[in-house]
């Protein structure tokens, strides 16, 4: 039976321990998009994990969904994400970049003016269909406006741009990068119908809905090596306006498509029960990562319930959030049986995982 401590092999990685440290956005990113020096000593602190998923960094500029988020596609982001890798390497880390695409969770006031994203800014999306609820900008939160259809140029410019992207990570020294096909960005809005609407090759059918997903995986892996590439997916997550009727035939097929590529891992935000869960680690033919479902989402995943999903074998590795948050040194605490710091509520936004910081009273304060 694994253990948390046991060793695991992810690619050309060996990994100390099956402890990930989940995506956590930060906005501690400067107006361009480069990463501050404290993100550095925040992603070295925490280098004990066997993983590092690093932020949601936007691929292009027309990604950008939030404030002070960072990017991978200028030079000066790379050289911030170089010296943020080094740190980790130094101290011993493993660390993937995840690349997430905000699509219509955005706003002109992030948007406006930057190259590739319009005169108007107008978020990209799969369709025009706004969702309810309000972006996050540096003036505070805004209605989400209706966005614009991604046009087959669009579609094949931001397939380019996650490719750019990937080979810009390892530029970087990131060890690989993590796709954010889940919690209602770009990718997971191509799958889901509340947000889907198109009546092209891209929308209608399941495999219509997952093509787009499947190429952006395609063209990364050709980009920098499958073995370096996961998927991050969220079923039946709700989260930015998405709803999935047709979840318990969407994710098997996209499962099956996107191992058929050969990529690394799964990587699983569990929304709903364990028996969806064991469906999709039961197709999938590489590593399997497990961030488990809690029933009270602000309360965070505890290292008990990462050991009985390593007993049922529901995941190969456990990713936690929020405590690696108020605890940088987790894995040491939950081997030893020190007693855990508890995340708190005032300093950062826990709604779906991901930890936002309150602009600007909390931006760049060590956590």
């Amino acid at each position: 039976m694994a253990d948390l401590f046991d060793e695991v092999k992810l690619g050309a990685l060996t990994l100390p321990n099956r402890m990930v440290m989940a995506p956590l956005t930060r906005n501690r990113a400067d107006p361009e998009g480069v990463p501050s020096p404290l993100t550095a000593t925040y992603y070295a602190q925490r280098a004990s994990a066997g993983l590092i998923i690093s932020e949601g960094i936007q691929p292009s500029a027309a990604g950008q969904g939030f404030f002070a988020t960072p990017g991978l596609h200028t030079r000066e982001q790379i050289a911030g994400w170089r010296h943020v890798t080094d740190e980790v390497h130094t101290a011993g880390g493993r660390i993937y970049a995840q690349l997430m695409h905000a699509g219509r969770i955005s706003h002109p006031a992030l948007l406006r003016g930057r190259p590739g994203t319009g005169t108007d800014g107008i978020p990209l999306a799969p369709s025009a269909i706004r969702p309810t609820g309000a972006a996050k900008t540096y003036d505070g939160p805004r209605e989400f406006v209706t966005p614009r259809a991604m046009t087959s140029a669009d579609l094949a410019e931001t397939v380019r741009d996650f490719a750019d992207a990937a080979r810009n990570a390892m530029t970087a020294g990131f060890d690989g990068v993590e796709l954010h096909g889940g919690s209602g960005m770009l990718l997971h809005q191509f799958l889901a119908p509340s947000a889907n609407a198109r009546t092209d090759a891209y929308g209608g059918s399941v495999p219509g809905r997952i093509r787009f997903v499947g190429e952006v995986t395609e063209a990364v892996a050709e980009a920098v090596g499958a073995d370096r590439v996961g998927l991050r997916v969220s079923p039946h997550n709700t989260f930015n306006d998405i709803a999935e009727p047709d979840a318990e035939e969407l994710y098997p097929a996209l499962v099956d498509a996107v191992a058929a590529v050969g990529i690394g891992y799964l990587h699983v935000y569990e929304t709903l029960d364990r028996v969806g869960t064991q469906r999709l680690r039961d197709r999938w033919p590489t590593t399997f990562i497990l961030n488990p479902h809690a029933a009270d989402r602000r309360t965070p995943a505890s290292s008990e319930e990462a050991r009985v999903v390593l007993r049922q074998d529901a995941g190969d590795l456990i990713s936690f959030g929020r405590l690696f948050i108020s605890n940088p040194d987790l894995p040491r605490r939950v081997r030893d049986g020190l007693p855990l710091s508890e995340p708190d509520p005032t300093t950062f936004y826990g709604g779906d995982a991901h930890g936002y910081v309150d602009y600007p009273a909390h931006r760049g304060q060590p956590t």
